[in-house]
């Protein structure tokens, strides 16, 4: 299953990157192949987790493709974990861990995916990798956007 990971210092506070990720309903803005966001079902769990059910179209040229997932949200431990619920892919997990260093912030993220259709996996691959490798540019200037210049 292809993979990938990275690790992000930025200048602003971790409830600040934590808050910017949580706020999908902006991704269609800022976020590479991010077509549109839809939130189905928002709910709190007793521990304080909060969980999305949300229904995100990616495309690049002429595909398009949506898919389901379930979104955790635990600010308390500055995590979150985007579960696959429905869609193109056989698997998708990603993970995102806040972490407070100095002044600013260490952003870490992975995913793991495959495609049920390998022809479609062999379309959007190297699509995907493409735009993983700018998401932390994508979320670092959206945060400039919504919180100013960092420290």
């Amino acid at each position: 299953m292809p993979t990938f990971q990275s690790s992000r210092s930025v200048g602003f506070a971790t409830h600040q990157m934590f808050d910017l990720v949580a706020d999908v309903e902006h991704y269609p803005e800022f976020l590479p192949l991010c077509e549109g966001l839809k939130i189905r079902r928002r709910s709190t769990l007793e521990n304080g987790r909060e969980v999305l059910l949300a229904d995100m179209t990616v495309g690049y040229k002429a595909i398009r493709e949506t898919f389901t997932s379930r979104v955790t949200l635990d600010k308390a431990n500055d995590k979150i974990l985007v579960e696959y619920v429905d869609g193109p892919f056989s698997h998708l997990e990603n993970r995102w861990v806040f972490v407070e260093v100095g002044t600013g912030t260490r952003v870490d993220f992975f995913i793991d995916y495959a495609f049920k259709n390998r022809m479609l996996g062999a379309l959007m691959g190297a699509m995907f990798e493409a735009a993983f490798k700018r998401f932390s540019d994508a979320f670092v200037a959206r945060a400039g956007v919504v919180y100013g210049t960092p420290t």
